[in-house]
C-alpha cells in the first residue's frame, strides 16, 4: 500500500523553486522613495475614486439613526445606572 504524500512516513519532495534565490523587493527595488510615495498616493485616489460616497439625503438619514440610537442608548444606560444606584443603597445602607 502506497502512503499519501506529505504523510508522516513519506514526506513530500523538495519544490524545485524552493532553491531558488529569493528576489530582493521586486519592483519597489528599483524606485526611490519619492517615487514610491508617489505611487502609494495614485493608489490611495485610485481607490477612493471607486468609493460609492451616500448621497446628502441618505447622509442625512444615516446621521439622524445614528444619533437616535446613541439617545436611546444614553437613556438605557442612564436608567440602569440609576436603578442600580438605588438597589444598591437599599442593600448597603
Amino acid at each position: 500500500m502506497t502512503d499519501a504524500v506529505g504523510s508522516i512516513d513519506m514526506p513530500d519532495a523538495e519544490a524545485p523553486e524552493s532553491k531558488k534565490k529569493p528576489r530582493k523587493g521586486g519592483k519597489r527595488a528599483k524606485q526611490g522613495p519619492l517615487k514610491r510615495l508617489a505611487t502609494f498616493y495614485r493608489q490611495i485616489i485610485a481607490e477612493l475614486r471607486k468609493v460609492v460616497w451616500p448621497t446628502r439625503n441618505q447622509l442625512t438619514t444615516y446621521t439622524t439613526v445614528v444619533i437616535v440610537f446613541v439617545v436611546i442608548m444614553i437613556a438605557l444606560v442612564t436608567v440602569i445606572d440609576y436603578g442600580l444606584n438605588h438597589a444598591a443603597k437599599y442593600v448597603f445602607g
